[in-house]
């Protein structure tokens, strides 16, 4: 009698999500696995728009465990939309800063400033509305619109994408633009529209613990049995995906230059990749190497006057390396002391403007050169 009613408890005890009145394998699959084994996280706990925004931003080309810090920073120093709108961009960088990329962080803030104005500080309700914000690609309004509005649209990440073509045995080259429509029908094709939501999650979340790029767990996997690159042994090969260019290296030469407690830095230009960020006066060479010689010939050239008394002390910082999406960069910080302010002409010319240390930790920066103040301080 008591395993007859222990088994009709089970039987009435609902699902964490109801069933699926779907014939997807797929969606039966994930939006079983989901709920036991998500992670716990924050921007999982809400629907608010501007959280989610936030949170796909900041997780694109980010790992979760970067990405959360930065998440929770943004929220607590910009709780509303009105907030982030508000604040000027080089605070909203200085927030960013390490987390390469920061032409995210300048499109957020302007659609942070769109919404704004153009919205009244409410998000758009649908994937066509939020595909009129600035920097909102298929993917993060697809992901807003689910999420946050249940709207029944499918998202495609870099997880989807290879669930997708390993499951399926699909062939075409992710990385090319005109493969996009070909995953986005089958994704809508398993779609379940009451459950796009969880869906979403879950194919996003057993792409990033399951399905992974490299060792996926085939061994535990609920999909198994259906898997095409499983089945035919195909699991390290898909999905195919175009090798990048071969990234180049540039060799950059900081010329640090220090008046008393002071250090003269710039204001990268509009248009470069590190617009509105902080760095020193450069040189760029082909080569590694910078004679002291010619150091000092550059500084001339913006009318330093080196420190003459204490040019002993002034070494060369070892070589630091930063890699970017399609370069290398090694960088030689080259320390000259100078005996007086640089003349107003050059800084006028040049941008350059001597900052205290204090003034300089609140300035963004390429994470190269927070990394060589830290180093040298």
């Amino acid at each position: 009698m008591v395993k007859i009613l222990c088994l009709i408890i089970l039987l009435k005890t609902p699902s964490v999500i109801d069933p699926v009145p779907s014939n997807s394998f797929l969606a039966q699959a994930l939006l079983s696995w989901y709920p036991r084994h998500r992670r716990d996280l924050p921007w999982r706990h809400t629907r608010d728009p501007y959280a989610i925004w936030l949170s796909e931003v900041i997780l694109q080309q980010t790992r979760v465990a970067q990405g959360l810090p930065y998440y929770l920073d943004f929220l607590a120093s910009y709780p509303t939309v009105h907030d982030l709108a508000a604040a000027p961009e080089q605070e909203v960088l200085r927030h960013w800063q390490g987390l390469g990329y920061y032409s995210r962080a300048r499109n957020m803030h302007h659609t942070a400033q769109q919404v704004v104005a153009e919205f009244g500080g409410q998000f758009p309700t649908t994937f066509t509305g939020l595909r009129q914000l600035k920097g909102v690609g298929p993917y993060t309004a697809a992901a807003i619109a689910s999420f946050s509005f249940h709207e029944a649209v499918a998202v495609l990440d870099g997880n989807v994408f290879r669930v997708l073509a390993r499951i399926f045995g699909l062939h075409a080259d992710i990385a090319a633009p005109s493969s996009r429509k070909e995953f986005q029908a089958v994704a809508d094709q398993h779609l379940p529209p009451a459950h796009a939501a969880e869906f979403n999650q879950a194919i996003m979340e057993f792409g990033a613990l399951q399905c992974t790029p490299a060792k996926p767990d085939c061994l535990f996997c609920p999909l198994q049995s259906h898997c095409w690159a499983f089945q035919h042994g195909q699991v390290a090969l898909l999905p195919v995906k175009s090798k990048a260019k071969a990234s180049r290296t540039r060799y950059f030469h900081y010329l640090v230059l220090r008046y008393g407690e002071q250090l003269y830095l710039k204001e990268r230009p509009a248009g470069d990749i590190w617009q509105g960020l902080y760095d020193f006066g450069l040189v760029e060479t082909d080569s590694a190497d910078m004679p002291a010689a010619e150091v000092l010939r550059h500084v001339a050239a913006l009318g330093g006057v080196p420190d003459t008394s204490r040019v002993a002390e002034d070494r060369p910082a070892p070589t630091l390396r930063h890699v970017l999406s399609h370069q290398k960069l090694e960088a030689r910080f080259h320390t000259v002391r100078l005996g007086a302010a640089l003349p107003a002409s050059t800084m006028q010319d040049t941008g350059l403007r001597a900052y205290s240390a204090a003034e300089i930790e609140n300035l963004p920066k390429p994470v190269l050169i927070s990394n060589y103040l830290a180093k040298a301080s």
